[in-house]
């Protein structure tokens, strides 16, 4: 149940604040180094986006949970390589999702809107692990439910 609360919460914030930052690079308005009243703009419409980051990512957010949830059940999977199949997959996703938006293509606009899903997929998989709990063994004795 903690896997999916920390996907919910942290996925679509970090998810809309680096898709914000994706639409704002991509436009040319960062075409030079931005200036404090333009960081504060950016800011600030992402705090008033914040609503329609949590309706519209919650549910690919809970997707990315479920497909965690299972590969954290694979006894061979480790969880390095778990971070990063859900990270590839949600990469490929916000690809699919958000990359043929607007008139440039090319591999800035691939990397950049991939991110879009891979950043907040693994920073929530990883922070999912360190929140599992762990049985507690004596040195010596076998773990439980092993045999």
């Amino acid at each position: 149940m903690k896997r999916y609360l920390i996907f919910a919460a942290l996925g679509p914030l970090l998810g809309g604040f680096w898709l914000l930052l994706t639409t704002t690079v991509m436009s040319g308005y960062w075409s030079h180094p931005p200036s404090a009243t333009e960081v504060e703009k950016v800011v600030a419409v992402f705090f008033k986006t914040l609503q329609y980051s949590y309706l519209f990512g919650i549910l690919p957010a809970l997707m990315m949970a479920a497909v965690d949830d299972i590969l954290a059940h694979v006894k061979r999977v480790v969880p390095l390589v778990r971070m990063l199949i859900v990270g590839v997959l949600a990469f490929i996703a916000a690809e699919f999702l958000y990359g043929s938006r607007g008139s440039d293509s090319g591999a800035l606009q691939f990397v950049l809107y991939g991110l879009v899903g891979f950043i907040p997929a693994t920073v929530s998989s990883w922070l999912a692990h360190e929140a599992m709990d762990f049985p507690v063994t004596a040195p010596g004795e076998p773990a439980v439910g092993s045999k």
